[in-house]
């Protein structure tokens, strides 16, 4: 390694870091804002926001990828079809359901939010990791994009702010809240590295990727055990009842298995570019 390939990763790291120093204090701005005024969480406005945005970018980030690769025009239009046409469907029918009060807790005989949760994952993580096509696609782009993508689970801090308001049990919005706001604020600098593309960036984005999985688990099974239902086993002080209900329940019904996903393919394209 040459003393230039040095300096350029030392730099390449040091920016990473450095972008820490307007995304922390924006999401604390966001905190302190939807603290101050409870309407602007109440009115959905974060909920829309983020379900727009994420198809938005996934489907322009699909479509740069495929444009890199060697595919044929109209291959590139099909794959990209046959990815976007299920995943908007499926966030249609989780936005609907979450509306008309579907996962409310004692709104169905059979608890539905744990199946929105993990249904998803297990269809979607063998397809993801199987896919010859897929591969093509996550060879042909940049490491970094899957990784800043997840910038936004910065608003994962609704949770704090529930807590900060006494409606959310702290046993439930701490390790969630944090975990998320922690995985967050590290999307950027760690995508930021990776573009150096060297073995120790390769290393923490995939200890990022891991630490953002962890982070789900501990937060569904704690969501999970706290919140009314058949899988209760913890009653906190504060009923933790608004997992449940719209526009919250949108987070774990279809932005933690979409999160999931996300990770899945990060992974699985940091592992083809560590192999080759």
């Amino acid at each position: 390694m040459t003393a230039a390939t040095v300096h350029a990763d030392v730099v390449s790291l040091r920016r990473g870091w450095r972008s820490l120093l307007w995304i922390a204090p924006l999401t604390a701005l966001w905190v302190g804002l939807a603290y101050s005024f409870p309407i602007v969480l109440a009115s959905g406005v974060q909920t829309i926001a983020l379900r727009v945005f994420i198809p938005m970018m996934l489907a322009l980030g699909l479509w740069l990828g495929l444009e890199r690769t060697d595919l044929m025009p109209g291959e590139r239009r099909n794959f990209w079809l046959a990815v976007l046409i299920p995943y908007t469907l499926w966030l249609a029918v989780i936005w609907n359901a979450a509306i008309n009060g579907v996962f409310r807790p004692g709104a169905s005989p059979m608890p539905l939010l744990p199946l929105a949760i993990f249904l998803p994952v297990i269809i979607g993580t063998p397809i993801l990791l199987g896919s010859k096509r897929m591969g093509q696609v996550l060879d042909a782009m940049p490491a970094t994009w899957l990784v800043a993508l997840q910038l936004y689970r910065v608003f994962g801090s609704v949770f704090l702010i529930g807590w900060a308001r006494n409606v959310v049990p702290g046993v439930f919005a701490l390790p969630a809240g944090v975990g998320d706001v922690i995985t967050g604020l590290l999307a950027v600098p760690i995508a930021i590295s990776l573009a150096a593309d060297t073995p120790e960036a390769r290393r923490a984005a995939i200890a990022w990727n891991v630490f953002g999985l962890v982070d789900f688990a501990v937060a569904v099974s704690i969501g999970l055990m706290t919140a009314p239902g058949p899988f209760q086993m913890i009653t906190p002080s504060i009923p933790n009842s608004t997992v449940g209900v719209y526009p919250n329940v949108m987070i774990p019904a279809f932005a933690v298995p979409s999160s999931i996903l996300l990770h899945v393919l990060s992974l699985r394209q940091l592992r083809r570019r560590s192999t080759a």
